[in-house]
């Protein structure tokens, strides 16, 4: 594409904002609103009112949970694959463009900043810059779920992960900040979750069809 083309072609100062803007303002794409409203539903008047996959879980289901969750990883996808490829750079300017596009996912700003948690984006930045990593994070992340039942545990201890993984692969001094701050984002948007965690109410996976108006616990 031209302007793609153009754009590799530009310095990296320039290439840097242009990066976090399109990052950002592919997060906030509402993906679960979008598929709570085909339904009939909105999102933020059900359940724990978080527009992500696991507040539509319990609302719609597994189908529906899954949709979201692509959507939302594909939100990282995208600027992490345009940093890192598309714009001729590296690893750490593909973290760049996912960092903003977690930023835009848990505070967009065209929703008064009524965000998600950021894990499916986050995931997906991570797949485009260590796949390895991310897969196998992924697998540890389902497999908590599946045995407590509570998505926030899960991605605690994917987030956990992210960090020992850092300490193996042990990369460049820029790629690791950008992905403790990729860490920090999803970690500030967990805090309601941790604390209710430690006091232990926090909610786990209420199948569709239960109620929903007490669930809180998301990932």
């Amino acid at each position: 594409m031209p302007i793609v083309g153009y754009l590799s072609n530009m310095s990296l100062a320039a290439k840097i904002p242009i990066l976090m803007a399109v990052g950002y303002l592919l997060g906030t794409i509402p993906s679960a609103v979008w598929v709570a409203r085909s339904y009939g539903l909105d999102i933020y008047e059900v359940g724990s009112g978080n527009p992500g996959a696991s507040n539509i879980y319990r609302a719609l289901g597994k189908k529906a949970a899954a949709l979201v969750f692509l959507m939302d990883a594909l939100k990282g996808v995208i600027p992490a694959a345009l940093g890192r490829w598309a714009l001729g750079g590296t690893i750490a300017l593909g973290l760049v463009g996912g960092a903003a596009a977690v930023a835009g996912h848990s505070w967009p700003v065209f929703r008064r900043f009524r965000g998600g948690r950021g894990v499916a984006t986050g995931a997906g930045v991570l797949l485009v810059c260590y796949p390895v990593l991310t897969l196998i994070l992924l697998g540890v992340f389902a497999l908590i779920v599946a045995v407590a039942k509570k998505p926030s545990i899960g991605s605690l201890a994917a987030i956990a992960g992210v960090v020992v993984g850092m300490i193996v692969i042990a990369p460049p001094r820029s790629e690791l900040l950008l992905v403790i701050a990729l860490v920090v984002l999803v970690l500030v948007r967990h805090a309601e979750n941790i604390k209710r965690l430690f006091r232990g109410e926090e909610h786990g996976l209420e199948l569709a069809g239960s109620d929903l108006t007490s669930a809180e616990g998301d990932a």
